[in-house]
């Protein structure tokens, strides 16, 4: 008895499936474009009402004059890079190298600042010129996202400094005696760690230094290995490193302003200077009184409570463990020694420690859910990551004395509660990867769909003769034959081309 043939939908002009997940990406994309764009022009604003400039200014200067870091606009263009062919990779950096050759010479002549970059920048815009003037459909959209990719690296750099000028202006007081108080709850880890550093510098200092300064060039080598098949498969992979890294830059100094910290280096040490309420740290612990906001300069960034390294070298180490036992190992390496020198160096206290923790696996969460899809254990993650890091900022804010004078109850508590968000979010996280490999249900009749997570396309349009076999084999030599042609062969679907 014949069947009823296989219908095949319609073809696109480029020889395969219409995507219906497409339009969608287009307007989600296109909306986080405007969002971005109003947002750094919003800043922009703000920063030249307090007299200085703003992301935008500074990022577009760049194209003429001194980087203000050469090695940054290098990262970027390294990210744009993963969209080229190693060939048109080559072909970049020596088009960068060129650039920046013939802007030294110039600089040097003409006695200007010395820095190096420029050329980084002009070959990620003249990526944009390309894929805008040369490239069509998905060509297009993939170097336009290689740009922007590039783009918002030094973007989030620059909208971040200019995030700290603002808090500094804005906020003449200093919340720095609350989480003194909230962090002997915690045995005041910052005044032990320091007095530890103090006794095995130089060599301890020295190391950490360089892994709490390289820490974005550590993110740019996991968020680059992540992508490295991008130029082969002509596809980002929903979710990576450097989309939560630039969420933790945009959001954290956000807390910054309501929450305004600068760490006890300033608050209680030598580089208060005035400022300072005292120099104790690291050797004194401070006295447990009645807090109150700390009076302090305008010029010292407000950029403790949370801590956006620790967060960083957080999602850092989640991201790594995907990779080989090298980058496992490095992975761990670099979020111990951010936490050691967070601590050791003054920048941080403890407390904003364990705020930095449930700030980035919240966002972590938050952004791999909006990549593969919201489930219920993702809400409920998200939900218990925000609804503890308001509890963490509340209980700093309103009982530190009482944290003080009960540390047996509130140190465990706070690592309890910490500890429960790292534990959710390993479930949830395992769960989700393993729901991922799984195999699809297989539909009789029909071999298994694709997986829909986010669907490869090919690179160059299918030959003339493979879309003519494609063709042959959907239309009307499938009437419920196999291939072959031996009648009852139910599972017979042509392979897309």
């Amino acid at each position: 008895m014949m069947t009823e043939p296989t219908r095949i939908p319609p073809r696109d002009d480029r020889g395969t499936q219409p995507a219906p997940w497409r339009r969608p990406r287009v307007v989600l994309w296109t909306a986080a474009g405007v969002v971005t764009l109003g947002f750094l022009v919003a800043l922009e604003i703000v920063a030249r009402g307090y007299g200085f400039s703003g992301p935008i200014t500074e990022q577009s200067r760049e194209v003429i004059f001194a980087p203000e870091s050469g090695p940054l606009l290098y990262g970027g263009l390294a990210l744009t890079m993963v969209v080229l062919t190693w060939r048109q990779r080559l072909i970049a950096l020596g088009v960068a190298a060129g650039v920046d050759i013939v802007f030294f010479l110039v600089r040097w002549a003409l006695d200007a600042d010395m820095n190096f970059g420029n050329g980084a920048l002009w070959v990620v815009l003249g990526v944009a010129v390309l894929g805008l003037t040369r490239r069509t459909g998905h060509e297009r959209t993939l170097l336009l996202k290689g740009t922007g990719l590039g783009l918002l690296l030094v973007a989030g750099h620059k909208t971040g400094d200019t995030w700290l000028l603002i808090t500094s202006k804005t906020r003449a007081t200093v919340l720095d005696a609350y989480v003194a108080a909230a962090d002997h709850a915690l045995a005041d880890p910052s005044w032990l760690v320091g007095r530890f550093l103090n006794a095995t510098a130089p060599v301890s200092t020295g190391i950490l230094h360089v892994v709490y300064g390289q820490l974005p060039l550590a993110a740019a080598l996991v968020g680059l290995y992540q992508l490295r098949r991008v130029a082969v498969e002509r596809r980002f992979p929903a979710h990576h490193l450097v989309r939560t890294f630039l969420m933790i830059g945009l959001l954290g100094p956000a807390i910054y302003m309501i929450f305004p910290v600068v760490g006890p280096v300033f608050a209680y040490g030598t580089d208060g200077g005035a400022w300072a309420t005292a120099n104790l740290w690291p050797d004194t612990l401070p006295p447990v009184t009645d807090p109150r906001p700390i009076p302090f300069d305008g010029i010292t960034p407000r950029n403790c409570m949370p801590s956006l390294h620790t967060a960083w070298a957080v999602t850092l180490f989640v991201h790594s463990r995907d990779g080989s036992r090298a980058m496992r190992w490095a992975g761990t390496f670099w979020l111990v020694g951010t936490l050691t020198a967070t601590l050791g160096f003054g920048y941080h206290y403890g407390a904003d420690l364990l705020a930095g923790v449930v700030f980035a696996l919240t966002i972590e969460t938050a952004m791999r859910c909006s990549a593969h899809g919201w489930d219920r254990a993702g809400v409920r993650l998200v939900a218990l990551g925000t609804t503890v890091f308001g509890a963490l900022l509340a209980s700093y804010r309103w009982l530190p004395t009482e944290m003080a004078a009960r540390p047996w109850l509130f140190g465990p508590l706070l690592l309890l509660v910490t500890g429960a968000v790292i534990y959710a979010y390993v479930r949830t996280a395992r769960a989700a990867r393993e729901r991922v490999r799984e195999p699809k249900p297989e539909v009789p009749g029909q071999r298994p769909a694709p997986e829909a997570e986010e669907p490869a396309e090919p690179a160059e349009p299918a030959d003339a003769a493979g879309a003519a076999g494609a063709a042959t084999a959907g239309t009307g030599t499938t009437t419920g034959t196999g291939t072959t042609g031996e009648s009852g062969a139910t599972d017979a679907k042509p392979e897309l081309v």
